[in-house]
């Protein structure tokens, strides 16, 4: 190992040991399974911003978003930017606070699939059960593409296999999120997108330094085809530009409609300890995703430069998401602060992945042990016993995880519009349907929920390679059916009863109180 590996490996092994330490801290403070997974609903104002945001962006912002800037050009990343900028918005805007209170009083419900079946008085806990198979369906592979990102990491910067380096991320993300729980994840989440922002803002100014400055970044930029134009997308196979439509737009920014079904950002949410910071925590998030985005996408375009003058070997495919390891791995050259420095931009992206590996593993773990084993099929546990099962839980979640993660061609970008889309569109619809809509009911929300979920995997297998005209983004068309299917069966079966109808309200009332 050289010296450069060696200050690398020191700055993330001190990293790494501190996101254990903070498990451990938070392991002696889970007295039962609600603090487990939503901490005691004591989350500050910067905590519930700042973790909401690192759980939602993922390795897809170090990685993916730059990759594809790198390869295509600006069109593509810079739509999806924009839709989920406004997403995040509007979802702080209308669902944080309302979710925040229908939770609480819907029987003081700590999962989603909780508040979905006491929301509708679901005796049978039928949509529970769904709910909590929908989120495992789609967080495994969602947790997968996080333990892909950590193995392309580790075994292009200290020349070790995948598989080896796969399964030691996998082991850190997994120790301190059995140990600390909802409040270990929330806290490193914090920690994790400072690591993130000072690698975005390292690698990007020493990226424009190497590339010969910001006018040849650009004018090399400027070269491509269509790669800096919103209506065009750069083809490296043949050097050309693509049309970049309207109806291709609209399927980009549906990424947006995404946030509305996402279980562990609605989970931060539902664990803010006071409404009236909201505002505070809606400011700080928006600023920090768009900020964050919009240089992500610009390392992309720095690094097809840093290419250019033979600072970094020229990617292709999947290996494109790498660039930002590629900009380390030569800043690392530069002496001991400097390689230091790239060690934290290497943590940057553990941070990003793990900031949202965590949650899922949390989301997924609630899923399995307190929806499936003792919400629909009734077994009662201690409480002892039940954060036994939580722990287990995430284990094996883990296990399979990592077992589909083992192949290191996969595309981080790939996996994760996948698993968006299947939460945007099951789950989207849904939740806003129960926060806003008083005639929905179970049956509604039961055929949203299906519909939704079944129209992702039939959209993208069976109609989305059809191509032209039928080449959408599957959120959209999925979300879209998934929201008919709601209204159309409510109002077909039976009106709630007077019971659900009279919490709908004391809900708005409470909702209004707040706004005051």
């Amino acid at each position: 190992m050289t010296s450069a590996q060696t200050y690398i490996m020191i700055a993330i092994v001190v990293y790494l040991i501190g996101m254990l330490a903070i498990g451990v801290y938070w392991s002696k403070k889970n007295e039962n399974v609600g603090d487990f997974y939503l901490g005691g609903r004591k989350l500050g104002p910067f905590v519930t911003a700042m973790s909401a945001e690192a759980s939602d962006m993922s390795s897809w912002l170090l990685m993916g978003l730059p990759g594809i800037a790198y390869l295509s050009g600006i069109a593509d990343p810079t739509w999806t930017a924009i839709g989920l900028g406004i997403g995040t918005y509007v979802n702080w805007r209308i669902v944080a606070k309302r979710i925040r209170i229908y939770t609480h009083e819907a029987q003081n419900s700590i999962t989603l699939p909780d508040f979905f079946s006491r929301r509708y008085r679901d005796s049978k806990n039928i949509l529970m059960c769904i709910a909590a198979v929908v989120i495992i369906i789609f967080f495994i592979p969602y947790t997968a593409s996080g333990f892909a990102a950590c193995g392309k990491l580790f075994s292009s910067v200290f020349d070790i296999s995948y598989t080896t380096a796969m399964i030691i991320s996998a082991f850190v993300i997994v120790g301190y999120t059995a140990t600390g729980g909802f409040s270990a994840a929330s806290t490193t989440d914090l920690v994790q997108s400072i690591v993130m922002t000072i690698a975005l803002f390292v690698v990007v100014i020493f990226g424009i330094q190497v590339a010969g400055g910001l006018d040849v970044v650009m004018d090399n930029a400027r070269a491509l085809p269509g790669y800096l134009k919103m209506t065009a997308m750069y083809r490296v196979s043949e050097n050309a530009a693509a049309p970049y439509g309207f109806l291709t737009i609209c399927s980009t920014m549906a990424w947006g409609l995404g946030y509305f079904g996402m279980p562990h950002i609605l989970l931060r949410f539902m664990a803010i300890e006071d409404t009236h910071k909201l505002t505070l925590s809606r400011r700080i998030a928006t600023t920090w995703v768009i900020i964050s985005m919009i240089v992500a996408i610009f390392i992309g375009i720095v690094g097809y430069s840093m290419t250019q003058v033979g600072a970094v070997p020229v990617l292709e495919g999947s290996a494109s998401e790498t660039i930002i390891v590629r900009v380390a791995d030569l800043l690392s050259q530069n002496g001991m602060i400097p390689a230091l420095l790239a060690g934290v931009i290497l943590a940057g992206i553990l941070a990003a992945t793990m900031s949202t590996a965590d949650s899922q593993l949390l989301a997924s773990s609630s899923s399995a042990s307190h929806n499936l084993l003792q919400g629909f099929l009734g077994i009662k546990m201690s409480e002892k016993k039940a954060m036994y099962f939580a722990r287990c839980s995430v284990v094996i979640i883990s296990i399979i995880a990592a077992f589909i993660a083992r192949d290191p061609a996969s595309s981080v970008f790939g996996i994760v519009s996948f698993a968006w889309a299947g939460f945007g569109a099951a789950f989207g619809p849904v939740v806003l349907a129960a926060l806003f809509w008083k005639r929905s009911n179970k049956h509604g929300a039961l055929a949203g929920m299906i519909v939704g979920g079944a129209m992702v995997f039939i959209w993208k297998y069976l109609v989305r390679p059809m191509g032209g005209a039928w080449n959408i983004y599957e959120l959209l068309p999925a979300f879209l059916f998934s929201l008919a299917a709601i209204v159309i069966v409510s109002l077909l079966t039976k009106a709630p009863d007077k019971e659900i109808t009279d919490e709908f309200d004391r809900v708005s009332a409470l909702c209004a109180i707040k706004k005051k």
